[in-house]
């Protein structure tokens, strides 16, 4: 299903629902969307340095991995990279360029991950390019509601938009923290919910051993795999940050070298940001960026020879007045698409996002979230974390951004089709040109009548009627459009189909690790 081609797109019914279609019709909700496809990138990479600037960058990285050193708050790690030839004094780590490419060429240029439901396998790398969720903020905002801590119910209604839309390829973490579950616990209930609410590639948060085993051990009874079919291709993943300038930190490597060893997919992200944990210049924060995800990739290709990986980019910069995150910004976009001409120049997978720092789904949303997308596109782009539904730089998720964003997603998906700029005999037309001639027009020409169905992008929040129809229906604005295609969506909510005895048995771990009790805490 990961290498979909075009043809086969364009002879499937371009918005059906798919297998729950049939089901949301019953109940009277029904939304037209397009099929569940990988997206495959068409497009020439932006590259706006040139090639003595990617060397400059790359020297400039390792220059700082040589030289000033990067700190491994981790005593394995330590213990891993002093026995693969490294320069450890505490916990700074100093590495050789040879090492570090003999490394990096170790990791594969692309790698599929498969997850329950096998249709539902997504490919990381070469002009692939898949969707995730918004993942992470603490709180949630409606426009019924307003903005409110992040809680169990409305994690699972985001689960529920993440497994409808079929533009959404991955369950990444957790759209909303659902704080009214205990940390110790809140792993296991999420990721029950995840798993049979979707049937999509999920993630797990490298904050603990108990943490990424339980979800390991979860996925593997929901894919019904023995732990050599787990550890034999990827079924899942994990993102992992640095905590710049030029550390990383025990959890996350900790989780990371436990799913590197069982062939599981992580994604390197530094998280950057110019003029606070970065230097000022662009090319400054990427080359500070660059160099703390090579660490982290060196050091888990070393514990885990083959291993996939992929480099991330969350470079961007701050408000000079009042120290807080921008994003969306032209250099955000900048910083996005030179990491991509060194993920290249690595032969890496890479991961960027889509974000923004409006505060409500506004203008301003929509254009910060359009140009963090647009720069994926022009990045190459392989795996687009936070697509939907982030707001107020990652501290918000709005159910109504959620569905504003997934109709740019699809008209990214569009734009990649080669129906958008093929140039074939039918495509140029000449026999409807003829047709028609100088004074008629082409709507009912038999070139148009073949083609109207599914000549162009269907929206669906967008309202493309004019002023007077729009207000004569009750002058409806975008963000209540959204909110009541989310609202059919969760009210008509059906599941995947999972095997009774396997959420029996997910269940039953459930119940069992909660009553050892689940991940340790200090509260």
């Amino acid at each position: 299903m990961a290498n979909d081609s075009a043809t086969t797109a364009r002879k499937t019914n371009r918005r059906a629902g798919g297998r729950s279609g049939n089901a949301r019709r019953t109940t009277g909700f029904h939304l037209e969307q397009m099929p569940w496809r990988i997206p495959v990138n068409p497009d020439r990479p932006t590259e706006p340095i040139d090639t003595e600037g990617v060397q400059a960058i790359h020297k400039g990285a390792m220059h700082i991995l040589e030289n000033i050193g990067i700190e491994f708050l981790n005593d394995e790690a330590l213990t891993i990279l002093k026995d693969a030839g490294c320069r450890v004094t505490g916990n700074n780590v100093r590495m050789g360029e040879d090492f570090v490419m003999e490394m990096v060429a170790r990791a594969p240029t692309e790698f599929t991950i498969t997850p329950r439901n096998p249709d539902r396998a997504v490919t990381i790398g070469g002009r692939h390019m898949v969707f995730v969720n918004v993942s992470s903020p603490p709180n949630s905002w409606d426009i019924h509601r307003g903005k409110r801590s992040g809680d169990f119910e409305t994690f699972k209604d985001f689960m529920k938009l993440t497994q409808f839309f079929n533009c959404i390829h991955i369950a990444g973490g957790y759209p909303v923290e659902p704080i009214d579950i205990h940390p110790s616990v809140r792993h296991l209930d999420c990721l029950f919910e995840k798993l049979t609410l979707t049937d999509k590639t999920c993630h797990a948060y490298s904050l603990g051993r108990e943490r990424v085993e339980d979800v390991m051990e979860m996925v593997r009874i929901a894919g019904a795999l023995s732990d050599d079919e787990f550890n034999a291709a990827p079924r899942m993943y994990t993102n992992i940050n640095s905590v710049s300038p030029l550390k990383h930190d025990f959890p996350m490597i900790d989780g990371a070298l436990r799913l590197a060893r069982r062939g599981q997919p992580v994604m390197v992200t530094p998280f950057t940001l110019a003029g606070a944990m970065a230097p000022v210049t662009m090319s400054g924060a990427v080359t500070l960026s660059i160099a703390e995800g090579l660490a982290a990739i060196a050091l888990l290709q070393y514990a885990a020879p083959g291993c996939p990986v992929g480099i991330g980019t969350f470079t961007s910069n701050v408000d000079m007045r009042s120290g807080a995150p921008a994003f969306g910004t032209p250099e955000y976009m900048r910083a996005t698409q030179i990491t991509g001409q060194l993920a290249r120049f690595y032969g890496l997978p890479l991961r960027s996002s889509g974000v923004c720092t409006a505060n409500i789904p506004d203008a301003q949303a929509m254009w910060e979230t359009s140009n963090s997308l647009w720069a994926a596109v022009q990045s190459g782009t392989n795996m687009v974390y936070h697509a939907a539904g982030w707001l107020e730089g990652g501290l918000i998720a709005s159910p109504e951004k959620f569905v504003m964003d997934c109709e740019v997603l699809q008209m990214i998906q569009r734009y990649f089709e080669p129906a958008t700029f093929a140039t074939t005999p039918e495509d140029i037309a000449l026999s409807a040109i003829a047709e028609v001639g100088p004074n008629g027009h082409y709507f009912g020409c038999a070139h148009t009548q073949a083609r109207y169905t599914d000549a162009f992008y269907s929206p669906i929040a967008s309202d493309w009627r004019n002023y007077e129809a729009w207000e004569a229906d009750g002058a409806v604005d975008t963000p209540e459009r959204a909110h009541r295609i989310y609202r059919g969506i969760v009210d008509n909510f059906e599941p995947p189909a999972m095997d009774e005895s396997i959420r029996e048995e997910l269940a039953d771990y459930v119940a069992r690790r909660k009553a050892e009790g689940g991940a340790p805490t200090d509260f």
